[in-house]
């Protein structure tokens, strides 16, 4: 059996005044995602609990087969796996983000998509600067998506359980004060979020940015702190050998603790403007291969342009997907024995409020021996109206690979 699930990043949406009502996956032309829904089921799963704060660290868990209350540990440890940092008992990673905060206000959560030599030269200054100490190493990762690490070297950490922090892209244009860290630890944190804006402000990094008409990144903002996950292998949990394309370092973590290849394509930036098309290509060459059973294909485009209040890229980048990922991935699938090929998101990301949310994704489900509903369409409105329905969203994978879906 060949399986492939397609993450739209937070696809899931609402009704848009400017869309006559409709979502953007209503409005969105998607002839291949439809096709999936026509061959098999519709339905809907909701990957986030309620006592979790909503993200891809938590929704991509579920997705994956592996609920988050009882795995989750914070996001930045499985961008530290992404990295190949292994953290020991003790020690902590903590999200940075690169971030133009100004007057007050939270103006732009990646710092105006800062490149990532830029960024990697600002976090070589932190560490020169603020990190004399052993405990504390800032990492480099992608554009505005880094790391900072406590190694406890057999101090107790200084993070305790009451440690609350606030993802940058959930407070996009609104003040920032009141969403700074608290508890035990966030004074640790606040000091360096502080010292990072006067070292910043004089960088030759932001006066080029500056002079170029680029936004500044004003400082870090440090969230998502968690310790070391202990998550069982996928091929233990479910028998098969996976496999993960994704361009976001969250993801290719969370496929490294579970024992996945992670599978690098060229031109995949994490963004509105990543090649689609070298995505497709790289998913059905994956599947083709005799030594990979289970393949993962994320696609972040969609939460961005959420992110960003943009429903004409959000409608965009859903078309991208159906048209260079999910239709050559169900064509090529068909010419098989035997196959499933499920599309969902990991969580709903508003346009409305620019930030991720709970509730319930849609998912389309087609392949061998799936049972075919009499749903057409795949959106949020025809999966309302499935009675397949998984309020436990890490309950879907044993479904999809197990013969629960067959006919009777």
């Amino acid at each position: 059996m060949k399986t492939v699930l397609v993450i739209p990043d937070g696809v899931a949406d609402e009704p848009q005044p400017d869309l006559d009502g409709r979502t953007p996956l209503q409005a969105a032309h998607t002839p291949n995602m439809d096709r999936v829904a026509q061959l098999g089921q519709v339905g809907r799963t909701n990957n986030v609990p309620l006592s979790l704060p909503s993200g891809s660290d938590v929704g991509t868990m579920s997705l994956f087969g592996y609920s988050p209350l009882e795995f989750h540990t914070g996001r930045a440890p499985l961008e530290a796996s992404a990295q190949g940092i292994e953290l020991q008992d003790g020690d902590w990673a903590v999200r940075c983000n690169l971030v133009t905060v100004q007057a007050g206000i939270m103006r732009s959560f990646t710092a105006g998509q800062i490149p990532s030599d830029a960024a990697a030269e600002l976090l070589q200054l932190l560490q020169h600067e603020l990190c004399g100490d052993q405990h504390w190493k800032f990492h480099p990762g992608v554009s505005y998506r880094n790391l900072l690490i406590y190694r406890s070297r057999g101090a107790d950490a200084p993070f305790g359980s009451d440690l609350r922090t606030t993802p940058p892209h959930d407070i996009t244009d609104q003040a920032v004060a009141e969403f700074l860290p608290t508890g035990t630890g966030s004074a640790e944190l606040l000091q360096l979020m502080h010292a990072s804006q006067q070292l910043f402000a004089d960088s030759e990094v932001n006066r080029q940015r500056l002079s170029a008409g680029q936004s500044p990144a004003t400082g870090i903002w440090l969230w998502g702190e968690g310790r070391r996950p202990a998550l069982p292998s996928f091929l233990d949990r479910y028998g098969a050998r996976g496999a993960v394309i994704t361009a976001v370092d969250l993801l290719r973590g969370i496929g490294r603790l579970i024992g996945w290849e992670v599978i690098e394509v060229a031109g995949a930036t994490g963004y509105l403007d990543t090649d689609y098309a070298a995505k497709g290509r790289a998913a059905v060459a994956a599947i083709s291969r005799s030594d990979l059973d289970f393949l993962t294909v994320h696609v972040e485009a969609t939460d961005e342009a959420s992110h960003e209040g943009d429903v004409a890229e959000k409608i965009r980048a859903v078309e991208q997907i159906d048209r260079e990922i999910v239709g050559p991935l169900l064509e090529h699938l068909q010419q098989l024995d035997n196959y499933r090929l499920l599309v969902c998101p990991d969580h709903p990301t508003f346009l409305r409020t620019r930030t991720h949310s709970h509730g319930d994704c849609p998912f389309a489900f087609c392949g061998t021996g799936v049972a075919v509903d009499t749903l057409q369409e795949y959106n949020e409105v025809t999966a309302n109206q499935s009675d397949l329905c998984f309020p436990s969203g890490w309950d879907l994978m044993g479904h999809v690979l197990s013969g629960a879906c067959e006919e009777s």
